[in-house]
């Protein structure tokens, strides 16, 4: 797989690397690798976290706007699926998840850092959804994460001007959990997914499936889903170990094994 992104894994954390010069511009390739990468943090057992990284300099600018320029409708139209797949195989990932985000995340880019459950976000970063100034609106999902976190008044703000967001308003609205010095932005994302590490790997697992899967549906769809993965979690050594800890040892004393 070429070096423009990649996945490297250490101590239960698998980072995903963005390394494309100079602002990692999502073309077709990057995203046809992001699928792949998504998938290899998915299926790796000794995958337990994932950090999104785009480097020190930069997220990801958006996607590679001289690719698509010359583009005609046809054209568009396979390639949104693209776009789209890239993103939902990000979003897919069914372990805590978290972008670690530096300088820009713009267009493409904040719709991949959308893709994670969690934004960690230097202090001079600056983030939105620019596409409107381009006479097309956000199509990796922008139009639909965007208002999920924030809410629909808010992101049709930021969406209709294509304004940037800096990292005190990403704060203050929920697109960021996190705002630090641009220096401690990859050490707090480690810091941040650490304890997942040797967590209840089913049960975060479930946790997000339910999360995710009810904000698509309606409440009572939703309770149903969080109904069954809840008794599915009762057919783990996770849930035994744990009960058994808490009764025996009061809560938070729990080793677990991850099956």
């Amino acid at each position: 797989m070429s070096e423009i992104v990649r996945l490297e894994v250490a101590d239960g954390i698998g980072t995903i690397i963005l390394d494309r010069p100079k602002m990692n511009a999502l073309d077709a390739d990057m995203q046809r690798r992001l699928v792949a990468v998504a998938e290899e943090a998915t299926e790796r057992d000794d995958v337990k976290a994932v950090i999104l990284w785009g480097g020190e300099r930069v997220f990801a600018a958006g996607a590679d706007v001289k690719e698509m320029a010359g583009m005609s409708y046809t054209d568009m139209t396979a390639h949104v699926r693209l776009l789209q797949k890239f993103t939902r195989a990000l979003a897919a990932i069914p372990k805590p998840t978290v972008a670690a985000i530096t300088g820009f995340a713009l267009g493409g880019g904040l719709e991949t850092a959308l893709c994670c459950d969690f934004r960690v976000v230097a202090d001079n970063a600056k983030l939105g959804q620019p596409e409107i100034a381009l006479g097309i609106i956000p199509g990796a999902g922008g139009t639909q994460r965007l208002p999920r976190l924030v809410g629909p008044a808010k992101a049709k703000d930021i969406i209709f001007t294509g304004r940037f967001v800096d990292a005190q308003e990403a704060l203050a609205i929920g697109l960021a959990d996190r705002v630090v010095p641009a220096a401690e932005v990859l050490a707090t994302a480690q810091a941040l997914v650490a304890p997942f590490v040797n967590g209840p790997t089913q049960a975060l697992r479930a946790a997000k499936e339910a999360v995710d899967k009810g904000l698509e549906t309606d409440l009572s769809t939703g309770l149903e889903i969080e109904a069954q993965l809840f008794a599915g979690l009762f057919a783990t050594r996770d849930q035994k170990s744990g009960m058994r800890s808490f009764v025996d040892n009061g809560p938070g004393k729990a080793t677990f094994e991850g099956i």
